[in-house]
């Protein structure tokens, strides 16, 4: 059984497993923006406009973390900001585990999955979320995605369908 964790300034509990990959302000941030443009808010109402700008400032860094630029590229994909989502996505590109003609993401330092005979691996939850959310900024383009955007979305989405459990969900809550 997991411990609960205790977020700083809130005076509530919540489940570990139900945290996202990464627990900075930067994806909250994120977090935040999605939903605002997934409402739709236009990129011209003042408070997308202003988290906009401090999402570009963060995805400047050159340390993020492969969960917090696969949120920013999903982000700068409903934004319609298509330099960003290029560069995130190239960025992400190059961090992506490729294996068995899938595709996918892991947090660093994350130990490899273990084979075992008879035994279907299933990814952490963060790791589902976040080869999901790249997914999502690949086929969230204006105009509608390239066909080698669209190839490897497939690759992607062959990935995530492997992660399903019997009952057709996911680890992941989000």
């Amino acid at each position: 059984r997991e411990k609960p964790v205790a977020l700083p300034g809130i005076n509530k509990y919540f489940c570990v497993s139900l945290q996202g990959g990464v627990n900075d302000e930067v994806t909250l941030a994120a977090y935040i923006t999605i939903a605002l443009l997934e409402i739709p808010l236009p990129v011209t109402h003042s408070v997308v406009r202003n988290a906009l700008f401090c999402l570009e400032t963060a995805a400047n860094q050159k340390e993020n973390h492969v969960y917090t630029k696969a949120l920013l590229a999903y982000a700068f994909a409903l934004a319609g900001n298509r330099d960003q989502r290029k560069a995130l996505l190239d960025s992400l590109e190059k961090e992506a585990v490729r294996k068995d003609g899938s595709v996918h993401w892991q947090r660093p330092g994350k130990e490899p999955e273990a084979d075992l005979p008879f035994h279907r691996y299933r990814a952490p939850s963060a790791e589902v979320e976040m080869t999901a959310y790249v997914l999502l900024a690949q086929l969230t383009s204006q105009p509608a995605p390239a066909q080698e955007e669209l190839a490897s979305a497939s690759l992607i989405a062959k990935w995530i369908s492997s992660q399903q459990n019997p009952n057709g969900g996911f680890s992941s809550t989000q």
